[in-house]
């Protein structure tokens, strides 16, 4: 492996999950217009053929299904083949379940979990050797405002998006030493079919005036709600190339007012139980 930390003058080479469509596909298309190489993958890889017909020798379309570990293995093997190194990961494969916590089964849960948190979890193991080899890369987290914040309908996707954020901050400090940064990308409403892409848990009565109702007001917000997945591509590109990339990187005002108002209300929280916070700190009475 070269050992070249700095690739901001030179084409990188990407390695994409979830290529196919929404922010996937926006990624893979501006780092290829910028003369990027792209390792774009998809369950179907001929969703993704046209971009090798576009892109001649910049771009390749490989099968993956990150739920499969061996298969994010074969695609790592099959980028570092065609172009050498791998610079870039994004994490970008996932789907969205809404219903009451309560109303999600067994399988929909592990099913989103399989996806949303094991899938970058393989793509990790399949990738980071190659980028601590390298001692350089970046590592962009497919998160979303849900991330941050959370409200009825939304629990198992949030689950999923809190766990990938946890996992990433100790990711961070861990790569920090090995000249590996990573950066979480938390966009709101993306403008490509965001309630149609979801999956659906069966409704209870109970829940209409909650889950339902939130269900309603999503489907009547406006186009200005939802960001663009081109300009979110664009401002993740920014990110990338920065010499100081953030940690997290919010997108869009949707995100970011959730994200505020979420982030703001636990200080309050913690401020208005301060007392009863540090009441418990000293040793054990009676010792």
């Amino acid at each position: 492996m070269t050992n070249d930390s700095d690739t901001s003058n030179t084409a990188r080479t990407w390695f994409i999950t979830g290529s196919s469509q929404g922010l996937g596909r926006a990624l893979a298309i501006t780092a290829l217009d910028r003369g990027d190489r792209v390792a774009a993958t998809a369950r179907r890889p001929e969703s993704v053929s046209d971009l090798v017909d576009r892109y001649p020798g910049q771009a390749i379309a490989l099968e993956l299904d990150v739920r499969d570990e061996s298969a994010a293995h074969r695609a790592v093997e099959q980028t570092l083949a065609a172009f050498g190194r791998i610079d870039v990961v994004a994490n970008i494969a996932g789907y969205g379940l809404f219903g009451a916590v309560e109303e999600a089964t067994d399988a929909q849960a592990r099913a989103i979990f399989d996806t949303n948190v094991f899938g970058p979890l393989n793509v990790l193991r399949a990738t980071l050797p190659v980028l601590r080899g390298q001692r350089s890369g970046h590592i962009l987290q497919g998160s979303s405002l849900y991330g941050q914040s959370a409200h009825p309908g939304v629990g198992l996707l949030a689950a999923g998006k809190y766990a990938l954020e946890g996992l990433s901050d100790a990711l961070a400090a861990e790569l920090a030493p090995l000249d590996v940064k990573v950066t979480l990308i938390e966009p709101g409403y993306m403008g490509t079919g965001f309630l149609s892409h979801l999956v659906f848990a069966e409704p209870t009565p109970d829940y209409d005036r909650t889950v339902r109702a939130v269900h309603s007001s999503l489907g009547e917000l406006s186009p200005e709600a939802f960001v663009d997945p081109a300009r979110v591509a664009e401002a993740v590109i920014t990110a990338v190339d920065a010499e100081q990339p953030p940690l997290r990187l919010t997108l869009g005002r949707a995100a970011e007012d959730g994200i505020r108002g979420a982030l703001g209300a636990r200080i309050r929280e913690l401020d208005a139980w301060t007392d009863i916070t540090r009441s418990v700190d000293g040793a054990p009475r009676g010792s």
